[in-house]
């Protein structure tokens, strides 16, 4: 499936906000936001113009696809599905994102990003319910237990990750069994738990033109 594979850190600069696409990189003085907060490109430096109502709401949508590492298409999809589902759409948009199999590694602390997260899950290093997955794309229900693959925790990745979780706090939504390498779903996340700086109600008005 196609993918992103351009600067992340240039897609930052455009939002003019964080959007914590290099792991760890993004804490220190080396993050290109801290260091260029102005938009990408020959006209960056110049002066933001005051968005129109429109442009609040593309640009909501364009951080939202940017922060999950969707394409279009797949963003679409995740909204028509939301706006069918029951509850209010903005709420359910969010709930789908977070449930991405990608993201929950990520949320567990078993990656520094969620780009990282989509790697090692094509590469076959987790298992949901003790079989395999590696679908990025996946949904996660309450009740499944995501852990690292037995013959994966030899390699130097997982070898020092017992160390980088030592401290890791998840969502409330989620359990950690740091020892073992294990996550488990508790309930279907909600937006009070959710600390992803997104207005929901934007998308749904930009889709809702």
């Amino acid at each position: 499936m196609a993918r992103y594979t351009g600067p992340v850190c240039k897609l930052c600069r455009r939002e003019g906000v964080k959007l914590y696409l290099k792991g760890d990189r993004c804490y220190t003085e080396k993050c290109s936001v801290e260091k260029r907060a102005y938009a990408p490109g020959e006209h960056g430096q110049n002066k933001r113009k005051k968005l129109s109502e429109y442009g609040l709401q593309l640009r909501e949508k364009q951080k939202a696809r940017r922060i999950y590492g969707v394409l279009e298409k797949q963003f679409v999809n995740y909204f028509e599905k939301a706006d069918r589902q029951k509850g209010v759409t903005g709420e359910n948009l969010l709930r789908l994102l977070e449930r991405r199999f990608d993201n929950v590694v990520y949320r567990l602390g078993f990656v520094c990003s969620r780009a990282e997260g989509r790697q090692l899950v094509k590469h076959d290093h987790f298992t949901i319910n003790g079989h395999k997955a590696n679908i990025p794309s996946m949904l996660v229900d309450v009740g499944d237990v995501i852990q690292v693959k037995e013959k994966s925790m030899n390699s130097s990745k997982f070898k020092e990750l017992g160390e980088i979780i030592a401290n890791k706090n998840v969502p409330a939504w989620l359990e950690l069994d740091k020892e073992n390498l294990t996550g488990t779903v508790l309930s279907l996340p909600n937006k009070e738990q959710n600390d992803v700086p997104i207005d929901d109600h934007l998308i749904v008005e930009l889709y809702s033109r």
